[in-house]
């Protein structure tokens, strides 16, 4: 009998802000949002920004005074909102104004000799063959050069393209814990991951009490590496630049680095670990590993999770070059401007409307799944579960980053298993999608074709779509883990996000089938038993991921355990209750750092107790089996 892969946290950190108990979401819809709730939103989003603190009961201002929480909120309210999700690309990312295109040029001197002096200590290691060297005093040289030469101008430009999702202005990660030049997408993932597992509301240490240390697992990544300087992004151009490359910057630009931060700095893990790569559908391939780990047994905990920080000015030229991104000049035309106003960038992502390009965005985001019976043991909270995650390839292509047809696949099997398990009525009256919904001309006719298309061959009418790209952007591999953390919202506050950045669907989007609301859509938390995680990615990479509401899960634990074990549970769940509402009252207050051990009981080959049977590790609570089962018995 498979296990149920149920979600019992969840976390992160997004241009909407910190993911746990819907944080993010609420930003989401804050305008649906009851005055309490909103006021505890933007209190949590202003701590988070620096715009807040609080000590010895009371709120502080940035100035150090005690306020009321409304007095507060009156004050910061706007700051926050005009901070958060898409919005101009701000300083402190890079300066939109000046971003380095240095200019190469050959010059010349009078007479086709050119003259100039320098340190000596400057000079190239290997001397052009046009140039003679002269001895000066004081370590300086004087070089004569016939003929051209060569340089590089250094120069600046205009960004051509300047919105972004970003994460909330004046959050800054790396200075929460010893972050010891981490690139700025770890930095994340350490902030992200803590989140999660704080969410839970059971210790990470009682929970290993009941598991052998391999029966947890990890799964993270993202889907192009760390890019910024202290990663790849440095890597690669520091040599070229005249900078000196860190030992830091190749190890900590792998793409699978979230996990082995996770693994080494938060979870202390010696079980199963990897990082999928799939583009735009990297979080849902990790989430796929996690879902089928724990269905087969191989696991019983598994912490799956991506992070991508690609608002850099040589990742945003690069998706420019390939006409991914809504350029400026793109976005005014559509609207009929002479130049954006700082309101038309919050409206750059327009899914399914009349639309140029995709806007990038930066996020981190992890969810904490448990088998069902260690869920119902241990009485965790659950927000959910993960049946199954499809996963398909394009087949053969022209285009390499063109759509194909992998994702009526993954898609129509998602659907398929919707119905197989919760029945017809199910699927076409209370399931909805959470499309990938990009921003781009071929993503709004390919994806609605798509949906529209497995619509129709499952007899659904008006099936609801939403994109959360619309508010946050476009955040590459972790893309998915944002279209999750906005779908667990709707079975707590009871609104799927409306596309309020489109004005109006366009002409060639398919939509026979389907109901794309330009406004948030109340349905009430128990509406809907399921949605459909859906991700187009770069080169072929589909995945479609299905999720049933908290509700429904229960119903199912409740025929598989029956009423009994599901009453302890709900006693047990009390007090988990209790603890992650706590955690969630000092992270709102900005009191909680994210966990971070460096340096922490670390094992070596020597500190293990190794027999024919077992492996016993000094401080984990149980040993790891050696008793393997042999899996080919008709074999031997």
């Amino acid at each position: 009998m498979p296990h149920l892969p149920v979600i019992v946290g969840f976390g992160g950190i997004s241009p909407a802000g910190r993911a746990s108990f819907h944080h993010g979401y609420r930003r989401l819809i804050m305008d649906k949002l009851d005055p309490e709730t909103r006021q505890e939103t933007v209190i949590g989003l202003a701590t988070l920004m620096g715009l807040a603190s609080f000590e010895d009961g009371s709120y502080l201002n940035a100035d150090g005074e005690k306020v009321s929480e409304a007095e507060l909120v009156a004050a910061v309210e706007s700051a926050v909102l005009d901070n958060t999700l898409i919005r101009r690309i701000h300083p402190d990312w890079f300066d939109v104004h000046a971003v380095t295109f240095n200019r190469p040029a050959n010059i010349s001197g009078a007479d086709d000799v050119l003259k100039f002096r320098l340190r000596r200590r400057h000079l190239p290691g290997t001397l052009p063959d046009n140039w003679q060297v002269t001895e000066l005093d004081g370590g300086q040289v004087e070089v004569s050069v016939s003929g051209q030469c060569s340089l590089i101008f250094p120069d600046t430009r205009e960004a051509q393209v300047q919105s972004a999702g970003m994460l909330p202005t004046g959050f800054h990660p790396g200075q929460l814990y010893q972050s010891r030049n981490h690139p700025r997408g770890l930095q994340m993932a350490v902030y992200a991951a803590s989140d999660a597992l704080s969410s839970v509301g059971i210790s990470y240490e009682e929970i290993m009490t009941r598991l052998a240390p391999d029966q947890l697992a990890v799964f993270a990544s993202n889907s192009i590496g760390q890019m910024d300087d202290l990663g790849f992004g440095g890597l690669t151009k520091f040599p070229g630049l005249g900078k000196r490359t860190t030992s830091k910057q190749m190890p900590l630009g792998y793409a699978q680095m979230p996990a082995d931060f996770i693994n080494a700095y938060l979870l202390g893990n010696v079980g199963t670990t990897g990082g999928a790569l799939g583009a735009c559908a990297t979080f849902l391939y990790n989430l796929k590993n996690g879902v089928d780990a724990i269905r087969s047994g191989r696991c019983k905990l598994a912490m799956i999770g991506g992070s991508d920080a690609p608002v850099t000015p040589e990742i945003i030229e690069g998706f420019r070059a390939m006409g991914a991104l809504a350029e400026d000049r793109q976005l005014a035309a559509l609207d009929g401007l002479d130049q954006l106003s700082e309101e038309h960038y919050r409206l750059a992502c327009r899914p399914f409307g009349e639309n140029c390009g995709f806007t990038i965005g930066e996020s981190s985001q992890f969810l904490v799944l448990m088998s069902d019976d260690l869920a119902l043991e241990l009485g965790a909270d659950i927000h959910g579960c993960v049946p199954d995650v499809y996963v398909h390839a394009d087949g053969h292509k022209k285009s390499i980053s063109a759509p194909g047809i992998g994702n009526y696949m993954t898609l129509g099997k998602s659907a398929a298993l919707i119905r197989s398990m919760l029945g017809d009525d199910s699927l076409r009256q209370r399931s909805y999608v959470h499309a990938h919904g990009t921003s781009t001309p071929q993503n709004r006719v390919t994806e609605s074709h798509v949906i529209d298309e497995i619509a129709q061959a499952f007899d659904i009418s008006d099936w609801t779509v939403s994109a959360v790209k619309a508010f946050i952007g476009h955040s590459q591999g972790t893309a998915g883990g944002d279209q999750i953390a906005a779908a667990l919202g709707l079975w707590h506050y009871g609104f799927i996000p409306g596309l309020t950045t489109t004005k109006a669907i366009a002409d060639d989007v398919h939509q026979n089938r389907l109901h794309i609301p330009l406004q948030h859509l109340e349905t009430g938390i128990d509406r809907m038993d399921s949605v459909l995680i859906n991700a187009k990615g770069f080169g072929g990479n589909n995945a479609t991921a299905t999720l049933f509401s908290p509700q429904v899960t229960e119903q199912m634990l409740a025929r598989r355990h029956g009423e009994s074990a599901m009453t302890d549970w709900r006693k047990r769940r009390e007090a988990t209750q209790e603890k992650a509402a706590a955690y969630d009252l000092n992270a709102t207050r900005g009191l909680v750092r994210p966990t971070y051990l460096y340096d922490h009981q670390v094992l070596n080959g020597e500190d293990l107790k190794i027999s024919e049977h077992q492996i016993e590790l000094p401080g984990y609570s149980n040993p790891i089996s050696l008793d393997v089962e042999n899996p080919y018995k008709d074999l031997s």
